[in-house]
């Protein structure tokens, strides 16, 4: 089996690059975050005419999360149960009996700003509504645009960014909390090249400097991270760049027949 995350800001302007991706690389289930469509725009005819069932969650603008999954989707939960909020930022599924939580975490501006809070309050309660699904769902995976650098590595230069949003402790905090609750990270599971970031800047050339971070992630139960054969960032071909500023799916992989 094989999943993918992708934040692919603006499904509607992405969706032919979402399609042609998807006809080279079939994979089995792929999280999408930033479409920016009310559900009535979601394209749902093209995508199964791709091979894929989908559930969706979006706004208008803003935000907005999906799963795409090659099997049928099964007990979609919208959002994270007792917060109240508004903003489509998470999804979850069953698909081929694994648990698939999709999110889209807030970007928190800057770490004095009221957006700040909300990410870190957003992330605790994420946290406490995913310690009791793990225990439901022994094979979950929790994939998405966590807005999070987990350690020095995973920033081009961590001086320049040190104390910024992204970066910040409590945010780093905040995904060692995911983490404690048995959370493995995937494309930490293997031996990885240097330098390896999912974001860049639009500006100064940060993509041809590989001027990036790594804020994009997949997170496995601890039954799924035994059964993790690899997990990799694939960069999105140049023509795609300048309208993505992204990579191309993180992915991970594990047999089939040993979910």
């Amino acid at each position: 089996m094989k999943i993918a995350t992708w934040n692919v800001n603006s499904l509607k302007v992405r969706l032919p690059h979402l399609l042609e991706w998807l006809a080279a690389n079939p994979v089995d289930v792929v999280c999408l975050q930033e479409t920016k469509q009310q559900d009535a725009d979601f394209p749902q005819d093209a995508l199964q005419q791709a091979g894929y069932h989908s559930a969706f969650s979006g706004q208008k603008t803003y935000n907005g999360v999906a799963i795409l999954s090659r099997s049928p989707i099964e007990d979609v939960q919208y959002g994270i149960p007792a917060l109240d909020d508004d903003q489509k930022r998470v999804i979850a599924a069953t698909c081929g009996g694994v648990r698939v939580v999709c999110v889209y975490v807030p970007n928190g501006q800057a770490v004095d700003s009221d957006k700040y809070q909300y990410k870190l309050n957003w992330l605790n309660a994420l946290r406490d509504w995913l310690r009791e699904e793990i225990k439901q769902h022994p094979r979950l995976a929790l994939l998405g645009d966590y807005n999070i650098a987990p350690e020095d590595r995973d920033v081009y230069d961590p001086q320049a960014w040190q104390g910024n949003v992204l970066v910040s402790e409590p945010e780093r905090d905040a995904f060692r909390a995911l983490e404690q609750l048995g959370l493995r990270d995937a494309f930490r599971l293997f031996e990885q090249p240097q330098q390896s970031f999912t974001w860049w800047d639009y500006r100064m050339g940060a993509f041809r400097r590989n001027m990036g971070l790594r804020i994009d992630h997949v997170l496995l139960s601890p039954e799924l991270a035994r059964a993790c054969r690899s997990c990799s960032n694939r960069a999105a071909r140049r023509r795609f760049w300048r309208a993505t500023t992204r990579t191309s799916p993180s992915s991970s992989t594990w047999p089939t027949g040993r979910r």
